[in-house]
């Protein structure tokens, strides 16, 4: 990288920076500069994050942000981001395994209400009811009727739970199919991380039109004036991140004098 400024190079001389140059063979020092970047902007947001957290408890608000996206999009490392600093004695990270028998005899959505938050909690789902709106119907996990039933309810469920006085942030992460391709091989490639491929992962891949068609259809049913979708391009792990907690600090009017 030619012509570093000043400012570049104590970025690069800080521990953060030398950490960013060393963390990745071969050294790239703009790839480095960037990171450094990322990790300064991180932080601020995350310090208004605080103060979210802080009025919502302050003011017993009961908040739900939402994850969605494709297999390997991002949603939990975006997730990990944002509560990494906030009180974990306030926030709760909802991922539901598939429901056992007693659950599947009950409504749908019963199980996701059982986990809403009480007075002063923040709660993010990773993947939610919206399950039944792309997962489930491409992968033959519910009936054409089970689907239609939750594409009829749906809009109304969001409707009450607005009503009851519950925020609510619809977040989908997008990416596309040569950067979940590269994803799943490096989860199959690394020790650390090949627990996260499952056999629904297995086909995304060969299944990503049938995803298209039904995510499209979520979007085009379900992108309501009261509760939007935010779809954020993920393509770039950094800049995703980045941009959900803005979207996420956007969308809910807290006190940002709030002291923390």
């Amino acid at each position: 990288m030619e012509n570093l400024t000043q400012k570049d190079v104590n970025k690069l001389n800080s521990t953060r920076g030398l950490k960013a140059i060393l963390s990745k063979e071969p050294y790239n020092l703009e790839r480095a500069i960037r990171y450094v970047n990322y990790e300064r902007k991180l932080k601020k947001l995350q310090v208004e994050l605080i103060r979210l957290q802080t009025w919502a408890i302050q003011n017993n608000e009961r908040i739900i942000v939402l994850f969605e996206g494709r297999d390997a999009a991002g949603k939990g490392g975006a997730i990990r981001r944002i509560t990494e600093r906030i009180n974990p004695r306030h926030m709760r990270i909802i991922a539901l395994p598939k429901p056992n028998e007693d659950e599947k005899t009950q409504w749908y959505f019963q199980r996701y209400v059982e986990q809403f938050p009480k007075a002063g909690e923040m709660i993010f789902f990773d993947r939610s009811w919206y399950n039944r709106a792309v997962v489930e119907p491409v992968n033959g996990f519910c009936t054409q009727e089970e689907y239609e039933v939750f594409m009829n309810q749906v809009n109304d469920f969001e409707r009450m739970i607005l009503e009851s006085g519950i925020r609510l942030v619809k977040i989908y992460m997008s990416i596309n199919k040569k950067e979940q391709a590269k994803r799943f091989s490096e989860i199959k490639n690394d020790p650390l991380k090949q627990w996260k491929m499952t056999p629904v992962d297995e086909r995304a891949q060969e299944l990503w039109d049938e995803y298209t068609k039904y995510k499209r259809t979520m979007f085009s049913k379900t992108n309501t004036k009261i509760s939007p979708w935010k779809v954020i391009r993920a393509n770039r792990k950094t800049i995703a991140r980045i941009n959900v907690i803005n979207h996420i600090l956007k969308s809910i009017p807290y006190d940002k004098n709030t002291e923390v």
